[in-house]
C-alpha cells in the first residue's frame, strides 16, 4: 500500500509541477513581431494582401523612406494606387501590381519599388501613420516606428 501511494505521489507531483499554468493562450506564446515593423493584413472583401515589416527611415535630409514589403495571396491581381506617410503623399516608382505570392519589396537588396516623402516632419523614435491605397482591397492604415538611418537601415537614401 505504501508503494502505491508512493507512486501516485510523484506521478502527481511530476504532473502538476511540469504543467503550464497559463495554458494554451500565454502571452509568450502569442508573440509574432521579431522587427521594428508592424504588419497587417486585408481580407474583408475577398482580398489577402499581406503588409510586412512596415517602417519608415528618417534621412539626415529630413526625408521619410518606406521599408517593407506587401505581399497578395490569392490568384486576382491588385495594385498599389498609392500611399502616405504622416499624413503626406508619397512618391512611389517602381513595381505597383501586386501578383498572386510576387512580393512589392520596398528597399533592401531584392527592393523592386521605392516609397518617399521629401518632408517627413518626424524623427527617430517616434511612430507615425501610413496608409495605402488598393485598386481592389481599398486601404488600410498602420502605425510604423520610424528609424534613423543607420545599422541595418544605412544604405537607406531618399
Amino acid at each position: 500500500m505504501r508503494r502505491t501511494l508512493t507512486a501516485l505521489l510523484i506521478a502527481t507531483l511530476a504532473l502538476s509541477l511540469t504543467g503550464c499554468g497559463a495554458g494554451t493562450s500565454a502571452s509568450t506564446r502569442n508573440i509574432k513581431q521579431v522587427t521594428d515593423g508592424v504588419e497587417a493584413v486585408i481580407t474583408s472583401d475577398g482580398n489577402n494582401i499581406k503588409l510586412v515589416n512596415i517602417l519608415v527611415v528618417a534621412t539626415p535630409e529630413g526625408a521619410g523612406v518606406l521599408v517593407g514589403t506587401l505581399v497578395n495571396s490569392l490568384p486576382t491581381e491588385d495594385a498599389l494606387l498609392g500611399l502616405a506617410i504622416n499624413g503626406q503623399v508619397a512618391t512611389v516608382t517602381g513595381t505597383n501590381t501586386l501578383a498572386q505570392n510576387m512580393p512589392v519589396i520596398f528597399e533592401g537588396p531584392s527592393a523592386n519599388a521605392k516609397a518617399v516623402v521629401a518632408a517627413l516632419g518626424a524623427v527617430a523614435g517616434q511612430s507615425v501613420q501610413i496608409t495605402m491605397f488598393f485598386a481592389h482591397a481599398g486601404q488600410v492604415t498602420v502605425q510604423a516606428i520610424i528609424r534613423d538611418q543607420r545599422d541595418t537601415y544605412a544604405g537607406i537614401t531618399a
